[in-house]
């Protein structure tokens, strides 16, 4: 049985084969709905289907975009997925997932693979250390978007939460239920420069000076995974501990709340928590933690649609920085202080 071609399609319909190119393509700008609708009823009718292969390579095209993740375990990296590729599918396209687990090494063979096999673009959350990898491909004109974070000396296009605003409204939140006495626990930013972490801890300093607090270093913590729950008892067990702690993201905030747990340190009557990135598990603790939320499924979405920008319209858009607004979401664990 002789294999169906775009000119069959176009003989049947009534029209050219560049028209029949432009209808599977989706390029409709020009098209009048009769035309869209009498090909749609002709590649029905004879059950056409266009071969994949040929039109990626007549275009230029792989219909296939890598999303590189500096760590797969943050509720920001899975829900930002998510609405990438939701997005994505749309368009027909397919995703390449890969997970660097902060390591900058994994992360630079990761770009080479998905490079080699012809991605259309790439949605990086950058591990920050790969200035190099990341200007090679700017050099070419190569898609490319960042996501969650900054990269110094690296200019594309990037979407992230404005975390020193996040800071700021868990501070304001504390300090209006007369907190003064507050602490911040992070992950490592000494040597690794990540964006959040740094902008979170500026923000927790100019917020803490716009509300007239001082700014005790022993309340400031940058510790590992593994250390928060250590980090945790000495804070409690300083000679004059504060009264709130604010968790630097959804990791920190689950270490606390396990050694609250195993400790049996009440929140909020022992100690106030707030955590920014807005985890599923903080509603279901117990009290629910008020958090700080990120538009995650906006900034995939919107990162989604960038990179189809700079794919179609390669080495004409001008990168911008693109902040989102952090929102928050009050629960039970803040307590007022008496005066």
């Amino acid at each position: 049985m002789k294999k169906l071609t775009i000119e069959d399609v176009a003989q049947r319909a009534g029209v050219s084969k560049s028209t029949v190119s432009q209808f599977l393509n989706k390029r409709y700008k020009y098209m009048s709905d009769a035309t869209k609708k009498r090909i749609a009823e002709v590649v029905e009718e004879l059950n056409y289907q266009p071969n994949g292969l040929a039109r990626s390579l007549k275009n230029n095209r792989t219909h296939m975009i890598g999303v590189i993740v500096a760590n797969i375990d943050y509720t920001l990296s899975i829900q930002c997925i998510r609405a990438i590729e939701s997005e994505l599918q749309t368009h027909g396209i397919q995703v390449i997932i890969c997970n660097a687990d902060e390591n900058p090494d994994k992360e630079s063979k990761y770009i080479e693979m998905l490079v080699a096999r012809q991605v259309d673009g790439l949605i990086i959350f950058p591990t920050g250390n790969n200035a190099a990898a990341y200007g090679r491909l700017i050099t070419e004109n190569f898609p490319m978007v960042f996501l969650d974070r900054l990269v110094e000396q690296v200019t594309t296009h990037s979407l992230l939460l404005d975390n020193e605003m996040a800071v700021k409204i868990g501070i304001q939140e504390l300090v209006s239920n007369q907190h003064e006495e507050i602490a911040l626990i992070t992950l490592p930013h000494e040597t690794h420069r990540i964006t959040p972490r740094l902008e979170r801890l500026s923000g927790y300093k100019k917020a803490m000076e716009e509300c007239g607090l001082k700014i005790r270093d022993e309340y400031i913590r940058s510790v590992p995974k593994e250390d928060i729950q250590g980090t945790m008892a000495k804070l409690l067990h300083l000679q004059d501990p504060p009264t709130a702690i604010l968790a630097g993201n959804d990791i920190v905030l689950a270490e606390m709340l396990k050694y609250a747990s195993t400790h049996n340190i009440r929140i909020p009557e022992d100690i106030s928590v707030i955590g920014i990135d807005d985890a599923d598990f903080a509603h279901i603790y117990n009290p629910n933690i008020t958090t700080i939320g990120q538009p995650t499924y906006d900034m995939g979405k919107q990162a989604a649609k960038i990179l189809l920008q700079c794919i179609e319209e390669t080495g004409t858009t001008v990168p911008i920085i693109y902040r989102f607004v952090p929102q928050l979401h009050k629960g039970k664990s803040v307590k007022p202080l008496e005066a």
